[in-house]
This record gives structure tokens, C-alpha cells and sequence, in this order.
């Protein structure tokens, strides 16, 4: 049995596009250590996977279900968490870019204050480590958040994702989760939203299969 072997993604941009909101120091250590670490423990469990299928080996392939949920996890919710940022420069990171979702979002929340005012409560109502996301599913909106590293891989379209751990925001915001979320709304990529609400689920995931 063949498998894959997936690569960290390149980022769109460089290490420090996103200050303020996010600092050059975080955005390596979260890119090159954190994302590397669940690529390469992906990649490790899918050999030894593969291994114990070859060899019928039931339990073996049962005890490593949870190490590739959790890494492949890490590795789906990252690598859609840098397509969703850009720098608070850039023409995308205007909601003016997604004109059909912010239709969508006003229609669903009256407004579009109203909704980060639902997104920023949702975030800052997980306990631990996690992530909120905006998702389609059918022809509505929702915000739904996540444990850990589980991914949206139901039949929900994820529009795009606030990473909520404490590696994503600690050293430069200590314990200040508000702080951060309030700066991510600067960099979030409206234009990528936009292309997944538009789009399916294929259109969403095909960073995946560039990263293998």
C-alpha cells in the first residue's frame, strides 16, 4: 500500500506581512515548528499505517486513528488558516472584495457587526485549545468551533478559520485573547473567503493536495 507524503505549505507571503496583528516571531514559530511538527507526525503515522494494512493488522491500524486525526487535522486547519490571512494592506483583507458573502452574512446576522460580535463570542467561548470557523452548509451560514485539531470535514464548507491555541497569539498577546481576535478581523483574506463561499468543497481543499 502506497501513501502520500504531504510538505508544510509555503506561505503566501512573508513571515512579517502581518504585523501588527500577528508578529514575524509568531507567524515562524507557528508556520516552520508548530505546522512542520504535524506534517511530519502526519506523514510518520500514514507509513506505519500503511504497514499494519499490509500486514492485516487491525489493532495496530485502530491505535494510530487518533495520531492521524489530530496531526492531518493540524495540518488541513493550518494550511487553510494561512490562505484565509493576508496582510491588512493588500486590496483582499477589504470586505469590500466579498460582496456575495457579506450579502450572505448581513442576510444571516442583520450586519456584519453583528457577526464578528457572534464570531468574537463563539472564539472567546472555547475552552482550551481550538478554532472558530465560518462554514457553509447547504445555502446558509454558520459559526461552529472545533476541539483541538478536528477539522471541517463533514459537509460543511469551511469559509475561513480563526486558529484559537495558545501558540497562535501567547507571545505577543500573553493572555489577552480579545486583543488578538480583534486584530485578526485587519487580516483576515476576504477575497479567498469569498472564492470558498462562492466555490465548493474542492475549491477549498485544493491547497491540500498542492502540499503533497
Amino acid at each position: 500500500m502506497s501513501v502520500g507524503t504531504y510538505s508544510l505549505p509555503k506561505l503566501p507571503y512573508a513571515y512579517n506581512a502581518l504585523e501588527p496583528s500577528i508578529s514575524a516571531q509568531i507567524m515562524e514559530l507557528h508556520h516552520s515548528k508548530h505546522h512542520q511538527t504535524y506534517v511530519t507526525n502526519l506523514n510518520n503515522a500514514l507509513k506505519t499505517y500503511a504497514t499494519a494494512t499490509s500486514s492485516n493488522d487491525i489493532a495496530g491500524q485502530i491505535a494510530l486513528q487518533n495520531a492521524i486525526k489530530f496531526n492531518g487535522g493540524g495540518h488541513i486547519n493550518h494550511s487553510l488558516f494561512w490562505d484565509n490571512l493576508t496582510p491588512a494592506s493588500s486590496a483582499e483583507a477589504s470586505p469590500q472584495t466579498a460582496a456575495t458573502l457579506m450579502a450572505a452574512i448581513t442576510k444571516t446576522w442583520s450586519s456584519f457587526d453583528e457577526f464578528k460580535a457572534a464570531f468574537t463570542k463563539a472564539l472567546l467561548g472555547l475552552q482550551g485549545s481550538g478554532w472558530g470557523w465560518l462554514v457553509k452548509d447547504g445555502g446558509s451560514l454558520r459559526i461552529v468551533t472545533t476541539k483541538d485539531q478536528d477539522p471541517v470535514v463533514g459537509g460543511e464548507v469551511p469559509i475561513f478559520g480563526v486558529d484559537m491555541w495558545e501558540h497562535a497569539y501567547y507571545l505577543q498577546y500573553l493572555n489577552g485573547k480579545a486583543a488578538y481576535i480583534e486584530n485578526i478581523w485587519k487580516v483576515i483574506n476576504w477575497k479567498t473567503a469569498e472564492t470558498r463561499f462562492n466555490g465548493g468543497r474542492d475549491d477549498v481543499f485544493k491547497v491540500l493536495k498542492a502540499a503533497i
